[in-house]
């Protein structure tokens, strides 16, 4: 091992380094890192080869930014001269994608007084609100979207309606839309909100055991799932640890 890294030097510890970076950006499993310092250089390579160039995939997200911010570039200009329901609506989106809430539930906003009767966009201007912490004003437009499509949005809609409702007080509701929605989807972000909820309500075994289903999941998962999923399974970590028996 000694030979192998004097081989390596000094591109060995820029190796140890970049791989400690991404480590710490995307925190996979914690084995990894004493893979990377106590095998040293050899360590560091099959990290990137197993975990970093994995997540260039990734990347390609991150490319999609650049014609976006042009396209909202273009239809910020196009608003001055047409400010319609259709281009409120997708400015909103573009917005949103973009990570840009504020601005986003402005233009659905705007498309909503100029009109639109459009379902996606009040659930949308909801899912805004909800995730800037206004889970009151959301509460109108995702009881709307259910009411209108109880599986809207692959049931995403109901969860969040449920997880409103949680933060707003409403536990009976909450309770009713949580079990209307984990009926049918199996998304890890309504699991993951039930058992805060739960929690919440001191029933800390119906927490960790929803919880944990979100963990059980990660085994069988394909690696570029497990990867978008981290924060997830994170989250989920972050759960049993506060409700431990």
């Amino acid at each position: 091992m000694g030979f192998l890294a004097g081989l390596f030097w000094p591109w060995g510890v820029l190796l140890q380094v970049a791989a400690t970076v991404h480590f710490i950006r995307r925190r996979p499993d914690t084995y990894w890192i004493f893979i990377i310092w106590f095998l040293g250089p050899p360590g560091a390579l099959i990290y990137i080869f197993v975990e970093a160039l994995p997540d260039l995939g990734l990347l390609r997200q991150s490319f999609k930014a650049f014609p976006r911010r042009k396209r909202i570039a273009q239809l910020e200009l196009e608003i001055r001269d047409n400010p319609s329901t259709g281009n409120f609506e997708e400015l909103g989106d573009l917005y949103m994608d973009d990570g840009n809430l504020l601005r986003a539930r402005a233009a659905y906003d705007k498309a909503i007084a100029a009109r639109s009767t459009t379902l996606d966009c009040f659930y949308r201007r909801g899912v805004c609100a909800l995730f800037m912490g206004d889970a009151a004003a959301a509460l109108p437009d995702l009881e709307m979207a259910v009411a209108q499509d109880p599986g809207h949005d692959f049931y995403r809609a109901a969860g969040l309606l449920a997880h409103a409702y949680a933060q707003t007080g409403q536990n009976e509701k909450a309770e009713t839309m949580f079990r209307q929605a984990i009926e049918r989807s199996t998304l890890s972000e309504t699991y993951l909100n039930y058992a805060d909820f739960l929690a919440s309500q001191g029933r800390n075994a119906e927490a960790r055991e929803w919880a944990q289903k979100v963990l059980d999941r990660k085994p069988t998962m394909p690696r570029y799932l497990r990867r978008r999923e981290r924060p997830l399974f994170r989250r989920a970590s972050a759960i049993l640890k506060r409700v431990r028996a």
